[in-house]
């Protein structure tokens, strides 16, 4: 009898060597088998809808990664991208109609920094794709010449949302600090999405899907980077991990639904 819920996470379609190959970070893989108490399954970026229906049946949750690439601005009507930026056409094509998916089903998401902005773009929104660049805002990029734990150490607070979904899990805290490495970020909210937190700036940084039927949260910031040292990222992976666990119950038949369960 399955006793862990199985999570698919999401990989970048890269090249190693001369052959395409998908990839997942190390650290998301980490997070969910040791955070969220799930197995872990890394689903490559092949870009097929129709294979959204069979991984929706096959799992109890999805993790959306970040990335280096950019949403292809034509996804939400942008304008065209700066010669040289890193886009992603085989993870577009695959993640985009898969998030939308799962929430629909009520399978658990949990949406990370690229998954984030996903989440927006699938819900109807759009993104500023050099943050830096637009006036009022702050630069939320990261210094690549930092070791790791600089780059990901806490860079900003967030003013956390009260009587949400992200407040719940930060115990009430009315602001928490996070990581920041992005250029990307939210234009326009995505119609059916909450805020859930904004940076000093005021730039959305958390959001979840509106009356949603199973744990659906998107995060600008990075929880997986060494989660068990801060207790808002191992509570978002416990509380997806208990979504998860839920949605295993169900989809083999061991329980019923939680009809408890609705996002803010």
């Amino acid at each position: 009898m399955q006793t862990k819920p199985i999570v698919g996470v999401s990989a970048d379609r890269t090249l190693i060597g001369a052959h395409p190959s998908h990839v997942a970070g190390e650290k998301y893989l980490t997070a969910v088998v040791d955070g969220a108490q799930a197995l872990a399954v890394v689903l490559p970026a092949l870009g097929y809808r129709q294979l959204a229906t069979d991984i929706i049946g096959a799992i109890d949750g999805l993790l959306f990664t970040g990335s280096y690439s950019n949403v292809e601005p034509h996804r939400y009507n942008g304008p065209p991208s700066e010669a040289g930026t890193l886009h992603d056409a085989a993870r577009d094509a695959t993640t985009l109609p898969l998030l939308r998916a799962a929430v629909d089903a009520g399978v658990p998401v949990l949406a990370i920094c690229r998954g984030f902005q996903e989440m927006n773009v699938v819900f109807g929104g759009t993104l500023h794709q050099n943050v830096h660049t637009v006036h009022g805002y702050d630069d939320h990029r990261e210094s690549k010449d930092d070791d790791l734990d600089t780059q990901y150490g806490p860079s900003h607070l967030l003013q956390v949302v009260n009587g949400g979904l992200l407040s719940r899990l930060a115990s009430d805290a009315q602001t928490v600090h996070v990581n920041s490495l992005h250029a990307q970020g939210i234009e326009r909210l995505g119609e059916g999405l909450t805020v859930e937190a904004r940076a000093p700036d005021g730039l959305i940084e958390a959001v979840s899907v509106t009356r949603a039927r199973a744990f659906a949260l998107g995060v600008q910031w990075h929880p997986e980077w060494k989660f068990a040292a801060d207790p808002l990222s191992r509570a978002i992976f416990r509380a997806f991990g208990d979504a998860c666990c839920e949605r295993m119950r169900i989809r083999t038949g061991t329980g019923v639904a939680d009809a408890s369960f609705v996002n803010p």
